[in-house]
């Protein structure tokens, strides 16, 4: 398997040294090395965001996300970097975004009120809820509700990587971090950080399979919204809207767990 080379020796080389010295020459070759990666993840988040939220912010955010990445990587996991770098990428913009408040307060009243209607019926039906159910348990017309999920798709990325369990600073769990290593779940220490993944990914299992390929596609593959639409032969509009209700299900399952309904 090919190797990046960086600064004349193999990644996996650089990182056992870096590892064993915490050499900021090597770090900063790292750096350089991924800078590109942070404008690529800044790029996918800002699609979809308000005019209000820069390009530019997006990327500094990333770059403390890179950061992190850097300090808390494990070439012995097995995991390549970029894999786990991405998502401690996006996990630093979308902190960053929460912490600014970027949302309208009307989006975030919209969204509130969809997470409760899919809660209370997926609780009572104990299955998924159809669109049209969905709809008339928030007594709006089909068309009107799936124009309540364009308006809020540009929020539902901050949810997927609210972080569902934390023992320390250095042991968070996000639905973001199941997705993106879906193969990757193996046995761990603390049981409650394995009994929390295990209720995330039998979650996402249990989504509609349209909804959970969009997930899938987007945070595993790295496939953009339009690209979905293309491989499912449907619009951008509608995986938007496929991916708000995956994660307005995904929600709902889990708070439905945490209050021990299921």
């Amino acid at each position: 398997m090919d190797e990046n080379i960086i600064n004349g020796k193999t990644e996996s080389d650089l990182w056992l040294e870096y590892r064993r010295t915490r050499d900021q020459s090597i770090r900063d070759a790292i750096i350089t090395q991924y800078a590109p990666l942070v404008k690529y993840v800044a790029g996918k988040v800002s699609v979809g965001m308000p005019a209000s939220v820069d390009f530019d912010d997006l990327v500094g955010f990333g770059v403390f996300g890179l950061l992190d990445a850097i300090e808390k990587f494990d070439p012995e996991k097995h995991v390549k970097f970029k894999t786990y770098a991405v998502t401690r990428i996006r996990g630093a913009i979308f902190d960053e975004l929460r912490s600014i408040d970027w949302v309208p307060r009307s989006v975030r009243q919209k969204t509130r009120e969809l997470d409760e209607a899919v809660q209370r019926l997926e609780s009572s039906l104990g299955r998924s809820a159809t669109d049209e159910e969905i709809a008339q348990e928030l007594d709006m017309e089909l068309d009107q509700y799936n124009q309540v999920l364009l308006k809020i798709s540009g929020t539902s990325m901050l949810s997927l990587n609210d972080v569902w369990f934390a023992g320390d600073d250095n042991d968070k769990i996000s639905i973001a971090d199941s997705i993106e290593s879906p193969s990757s779940l193996r046995p761990d220490s603390i049981a409650e950080r394995e009994e929390i993944k295990r209720v995330i990914v039998e979650a996402i299992n249990e989504l509609p399979e349209k909804e959970k390929k969009v997930l899938v596609l987007y945070y595993y593959e790295d496939l953009t919204l339009k690209e979905i639409g293309q491989v499912l032969d449907v619009t951008e509009s509608r995986i938007s809207q496929l991916h708000t209700k995956a994660i307005s299900r995904l929600r709902a399952k889990l708070t439905n767990i945490k209050k021990g309904i299921f």
